[in-house]
């Protein structure tokens, strides 16, 4: 139980290293991710008015179930077309305190390969 602990504690602290320089607004807004166990959550926030824009996850009706790469792609496609019909193009990515690696790094490459640029 401590060592779990000891890790979401490290990685709090990490978001909020983040999150001091990693800021959305209305031309740029933020691209945040969240991973649980069972699922991928991608939000785009607009930190100037604290706003979600639009979000998708691997709980929608049409998304890939699961945690895995393939379901990180699958949220990845799925925002970038959101955010193509909200007229959003450029985005900044907010990684969440997760290392640039595995599923995050697939979400990311997939978002970039349907249109978003960060």
């Amino acid at each position: 139980m401590d060592r779990a602990k000891h890790r979401v504690e490290a990685r709090s602290r990490i978001r909020e290293r983040i999150r001091r320089k990693v800021n959305g607004t209305a031309e740029r807004p933020r691209l945040a991710v969240f991973k649980s166990l069972k699922h991928i959550y991608v939000q785009v926030i607009d930190d100037a008015s604290g706003k979600t824009l639009f979000s998708a996850s691997t709980r929608e009706k049409d998304a890939t179930k699961g945690a895995n790469a393939a379901a990180a792609k699958a949220v990845g496609a799925l925002i970038a077309k959101k955010a193509k019909d909200k007229g959003v193009t450029r985005v900044v990515f907010d990684r969440g305190g997760y290392l640039y690696h595995g599923n995050i790094k697939a979400l990311a490459d997939a978002a970039r390969e349907n249109g978003l640029e960060f």
